[in-house]
Protein backbone atom coordinates (compact mmCIF):
# COMPACT_ATOMS: atom_id res chain seq x y z
CA UNK A 1 0.00 0.00 0.00
CA UNK A 2 1.35 3.14 -0.57
CA UNK A 3 0.94 6.45 1.61
CA UNK A 4 -2.70 7.51 1.60
CA UNK A 5 -2.66 11.19 2.70
CA UNK A 6 -5.46 12.75 5.17
CA UNK A 7 -7.98 14.59 2.33
CA UNK A 8 -8.25 11.65 -0.20
CA UNK A 9 -11.66 11.90 -1.72
CA UNK A 10 -13.84 8.59 -3.12
CA UNK A 11 -17.76 8.57 -4.96
CA UNK A 12 -20.07 6.58 -5.57
CA UNK A 13 -23.65 6.63 -6.87
CA UNK A 14 -26.28 4.52 -7.29
CA UNK A 15 -30.13 5.05 -8.91
CA UNK A 16 -32.48 3.35 -6.56
CA UNK A 17 -34.09 0.61 -7.95
CA UNK A 18 -37.01 -1.97 -6.16
CA UNK A 19 -33.75 -4.42 -5.39
CA UNK A 20 -32.89 -1.56 -2.95
CA UNK A 21 -35.68 -0.89 -0.97
CA UNK A 22 -36.47 -1.43 2.33
CA UNK A 23 -39.36 -3.61 2.21
CA UNK A 24 -37.29 -6.42 0.15
CA UNK A 25 -34.84 -6.53 3.00
CA UNK A 26 -37.14 -6.27 6.07
CA UNK A 27 -40.81 -5.92 6.27
CA UNK A 28 -43.27 -6.20 3.28
CA UNK A 29 -45.35 -3.27 4.93
CA UNK A 30 -42.45 -0.80 5.00
CA UNK A 31 -42.57 2.27 2.30
CA UNK A 32 -40.79 2.13 -0.81
CA UNK A 33 -37.85 3.50 -0.28
CA UNK A 34 -33.60 3.10 0.22
CA UNK A 35 -32.83 0.87 2.87
CA UNK A 36 -30.38 1.63 5.03
CA UNK A 37 -28.01 -1.36 5.01
CA UNK A 38 -28.07 -0.39 0.59
CA UNK A 39 -27.23 3.34 1.67
CA UNK A 40 -24.53 1.96 3.82
CA UNK A 41 -22.88 -0.41 0.66
CA UNK A 42 -22.66 3.39 -1.19
CA UNK A 43 -20.94 4.85 1.50
CA UNK A 44 -18.38 1.65 1.69
CA UNK A 45 -17.91 1.66 -2.18
CA UNK A 46 -17.13 4.96 -1.69
CA UNK A 47 -14.56 4.46 0.80
CA UNK A 48 -12.92 2.22 -1.45
CA UNK A 49 -13.04 4.35 -4.41
CA UNK A 50 -10.74 6.67 -2.60
CA UNK A 51 -8.12 4.47 -1.80
CA UNK A 52 -8.38 1.85 -4.85
CA UNK A 53 -5.81 4.12 -6.42
CA UNK A 54 -3.28 3.86 -3.28
CA UNK A 55 -3.21 -0.07 -3.61
CA UNK A 56 -1.04 -2.71 -4.33
CA UNK A 57 -1.75 -5.47 -6.52
CA UNK A 58 -3.31 -8.39 -4.53
CA UNK A 59 -4.13 -5.69 -2.15
CA UNK A 60 -7.71 -5.28 -0.68
CA UNK A 61 -9.54 -2.92 1.78
CA UNK A 62 -12.51 -4.51 4.22
CA UNK A 63 -14.68 -2.40 6.62
CA UNK A 64 -14.04 -2.80 10.12
CA UNK A 65 -16.27 -0.18 11.61
CA UNK A 66 -19.26 1.83 10.90
CA UNK A 67 -21.10 4.55 12.56
CA UNK A 68 -24.02 5.74 10.34
CA UNK A 69 -26.95 8.01 10.65
CA UNK A 70 -29.90 8.04 8.15
CA UNK A 71 -31.44 10.90 8.24
CA UNK A 72 -33.84 11.33 5.19
CA UNK A 73 -35.85 9.19 2.89
CA UNK A 74 -35.14 8.33 -0.76
CA UNK A 75 -37.90 7.07 -3.19
CA UNK A 76 -37.17 4.64 -6.19
CA UNK A 77 -36.07 6.42 -9.28
CA UNK A 78 -34.10 8.95 -7.44
CA UNK A 79 -30.08 8.93 -7.32
CA UNK A 80 -27.75 8.59 -4.77
CA UNK A 81 -24.40 9.79 -4.12
CA UNK A 82 -22.34 8.95 -2.06
CA UNK A 83 -18.95 10.62 -0.48
CA UNK A 84 -16.05 9.07 1.15
CA UNK A 85 -12.98 11.33 2.92
CA UNK A 86 -10.19 10.10 4.47
CA UNK A 87 -9.80 11.92 7.84
CA UNK A 88 -7.19 9.29 9.29
CA UNK A 89 -4.81 6.76 9.11
CA UNK A 90 -2.83 4.42 11.25
CA UNK A 91 -0.64 1.81 9.79
CA UNK A 92 -3.34 -0.11 7.45
CA UNK A 93 -6.45 0.99 8.96
CA UNK A 94 -8.46 3.93 7.05
CA UNK A 95 -10.93 6.32 8.86
CA UNK A 96 -13.11 7.82 6.46
CA UNK A 97 -16.21 10.66 6.89
CA UNK A 98 -19.27 9.49 4.68
CA UNK A 99 -22.25 11.23 3.57
CA UNK A 100 -24.89 10.30 1.07
CA UNK A 101 -27.36 12.48 -0.66
CA UNK A 102 -30.33 12.17 -3.52
CA UNK A 103 -31.26 14.99 -5.74
CA UNK A 104 -33.34 16.72 -2.86
CA UNK A 105 -30.81 16.24 0.48
CA UNK A 106 -28.47 14.78 2.57
CA UNK A 107 -29.83 11.38 3.35
CA UNK A 108 -27.24 9.98 6.22
CA UNK A 109 -23.76 10.70 7.06
CA UNK A 110 -21.41 9.26 9.88
CA UNK A 111 -17.97 7.32 9.93
CA UNK A 112 -16.40 4.28 8.43
CA UNK A 113 -13.30 2.38 9.43
CA UNK A 114 -11.64 0.22 6.26
CA UNK A 115 -8.71 -2.15 6.74
CA UNK A 116 -6.05 -2.71 3.85
CA UNK A 117 -5.46 -6.36 3.58
CA UNK A 118 -3.51 -8.77 1.76
CA UNK A 119 -6.47 -11.05 -0.09
CA UNK A 120 -3.33 -14.00 -0.19
CA UNK A 121 -3.48 -13.79 3.86
CA UNK A 122 -7.20 -13.44 3.79
CA UNK A 123 -8.29 -16.44 1.73
CA UNK A 124 -5.43 -18.55 3.64
CA UNK A 125 -7.25 -17.40 6.75
CA UNK A 126 -10.45 -18.20 5.40
CA UNK A 127 -9.76 -21.78 3.52
CA UNK A 128 -8.50 -22.70 7.16
CA UNK A 129 -12.10 -21.48 8.43
CA UNK A 130 -13.63 -23.23 6.09
CA UNK A 131 -11.79 -26.22 7.02
CA UNK A 132 -13.05 -26.54 10.43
Amino acid sequence: MRQILVGTKGTFTLRVQSEHLANQFKDAILPQVLATPVMILAMENAALNAIRPFLEEGESAVGTEIAIRHLAATPVGRTVRAEAEVINTTGKRIEFKVSASDEIEEIGNGTHQRTVISLQSFNARLATKRAR
